[in-house]
């Protein structure tokens, strides 16, 4: 990451500006008291200032370092009346403060995306490392900086702050690796990993796991079997519910925690639709005729995290309506749809997927999502379903469209039925955006192109982009993702050709002299409109 001045993100200003009735109240306090008013655009972060100021003390009194001048320090404040604050930071810093107005919005913003979350985890880090640890099971906190600065144990601080910069950073899950000499800790944003912190050394390993593993209300004496449990952090008014799953491996264990921030996800859910998830007009237009249908199947095939469960939400988000009844089964249930009855999977309890479904059935539903089709039985009753006037909703495991006709036939579904209950099969990829902060051209050769299948001749003159990672982005040079997506339609001739038990690269010719266009095709466009990266898309597609 960059330590110069870095400008804000221009395409944040929604979020660093704030509301109109913020920006004019904190004109009008500037005003009032004489001072500055900070205009988001104007604003570049000193990254050598940033870095001399203690990153509780900001989170603290919630301000900005802005500039230092001869011994005075000028700061953003939202609120230049509070005396006390700047009398404190005058103390605390051992400089003049001057003031200077923002909006709450705009210092919220510039905290979470500079390096100040990442610098609690380090100060954490450093406070446990020379001595024993005690455990301390009180796990009923609310989670902020506040409370990192507590008497809590080293341990209980390093676990609390891990979770807690996973969160700033907009990270779906967290890794602790247990390795030969070391514990490795890492995020996964965007659907990359990337370490949170340089590894710890491996005595503290077992600490770590088993304060994770109180926090789960798992067993710590058990090292020998694989363990899944759950727990609950308030983070700011936030509720968080995290899902954890531990792994015995041949040096400790290991630990995935799954981040589930429900009111973000309903919050970003509110207005959810298939524009919003990046596919193209074209694109939108055929899924919508499917979805539309009185009755048939769709199918959402991609590896996990490839955003399958979204789509499906976001096709049931459009279609639902007070006329028809929708329920799905789902392992878990991760966020709600006001108007859908939705049923959790409990295996523990004897609710599989085709038992629930089962009984779904029974409850006069118009349309049902299933999450997954993971059997046989679940297979055979989602195409009876459909092919008895319900419009099935269901996704499936496999690379491409035409690998998940190859795997409900091989479940013991006959062709026949296949057929005719499927309307179309989706296969999606998630690929990362370019960050838009540090954006710049990338230069590649002909014999790189065409090693990555892109013809030269056709694509020479294009200009491709990277990101070269900067404070926005955490240094990855990519921020947030879209989809991709190939579409096979059930046409007859695709009909006739899987129930005369074709192969499937005879039906992969059929299908793009009918014009589908492959998840390939489809991530060499994105590149080429400079969205992402070659690497990127090599990294999701297969080069052809």
């Amino acid at each position: 990451m960059a330590t110069g001045d870095t400008r804000t993100n221009g395409s944040d200003d929604a979020l660093a500006r704030g509301s109109r009735e913020e920006i004019e109240k904190a004109q009008q306090l500037a005003s009032r008291y004489g001072v500055e008013f900070l205009d988001p655009d104007d604003f570049h972060l000193d990254g050598e200032l940033f870095s001399t100021i203690p990153a509780k003390l900001m989170y603290r009194y919630n301000f900005v370092p802005l500039r230092r001048d001869d011994g005075e320090l000028t700061v953003v404040l939202a609120d230049p009346s509070d005396v006390r604050v700047q009398d404190e930071l005058e103390l605390a810093l051992g400089a003049t403060v001057s003031v200077v107005v923002g909006t709450p919005t705009f210092i919220n913003d510039i905290l979470k995306k500079s390096e100040s979350s990442q610098r609690v985890l380090e100060e954490a880090t450093e406070g446990f490392q020379p001595r024993m640890i005690e455990e301390d099971e009180d796990i009923e906190k609310s989670l902020s900086i506040e409370s990192l600065e507590g008497d809590a144990s080293p341990i209980i601080k390093l676990v609390d702050s891990v979770i807690f910069t996973g969160i700033q950073r907009r990270a779906s899950d967290i890794h602790l690796e247990t390795r030969d000499h070391e514990l490795a800790i890492k995020y996964r944003i965007d659907g990359a990993l990337y370490h949170a912190m340089k590894p710890m050394s491996k005595r503290y390993a077992a600490e770590v796991v088993n304060r994770v593993k109180v926090m789960s209300e798992l067993d710590i004496s058990e090292k020998r079997i694989p363990q899944d449990g759950r727990f609950k952090k308030l983070i700011g008014r936030r509720s968080i519910d995290f899902r954890v799953s531990v792994l015995p491996t041949l040096y400790g264990e290991n630990i995935v925690i799954r981040i589930l921030d429900k009111e973000a996800i309903q919050k970003e859910f509110s207005q959810l639709n298939l524009e919003v998830l990046g596919f193209t007009p074209k694109q939108i237009e055929r899924i919508r005729k499917f979805i539309n249908e009185p009755y048939g199947m769709v199918l959402v095939t991609g590896p996990t995290g490839s955003g399958k469960t979204t789509t499906l939400y976001a096709a049931l988000s459009e279609i639902k309506n007070e006329e028809d009844k929708i329920i799905t089964i789902e392992d878990p249930v991760e966020y709600q749809l006001d108007g859908v009855t939705q049923i959790p999977v409990n295996e523990k309890k004897g609710l599989t997927f085709s038992r629930g479904l089962r009984h779904i059935l029974r409850h006069d539903p118009d349309k049902v999502m299933v999450g997954e089709i993971r059997d046989p039985e679940t297979a055979h009753i989602a195409v009876q379903s459909a092919l008895t006037g319900h419009m099935v909703f269901t996704t499936v495991h496999a690379n491409n469209v035409v690998d998940v006709i190859g795997r409900l036939l091989n479940m013991g579904v006959e062709s026949y039925n296949f057929v005719s209950a499927l309307n179309c099969v989706l296969a999606q990829r998630l690929v990362r955006r370019i960050c838009p902060s540090c954006r710049q051209k990338a230069n590649y050769t002909p014999e790189q192109l065409r090693y990555w299948g892109i013809d030269p001749q056709a694509y020479g003159d294009v200009t491709f982009f990277r990101g070269i990672g900067c404070l926005d982005c955490h240094g990855t040079g990519y921020q947030g993702r879209e989809a991709i997506l190939e579409i096979l339609e059930m046409t007859d001739s695709i009909r006739e050709m899987i129930l005369e038990k074709r192969s499937a690269a005879e039906i992969k010719r059929q299908a793009r002299k009918e014009g589908m266009r492959f998840l390939r095709d489809e991530a060499v466009e994105r590149a080429v409109a400079g969205i992402t990266t070659i690497e990127e898309i090599n990294k999701v597609t297969f080069m052809e």
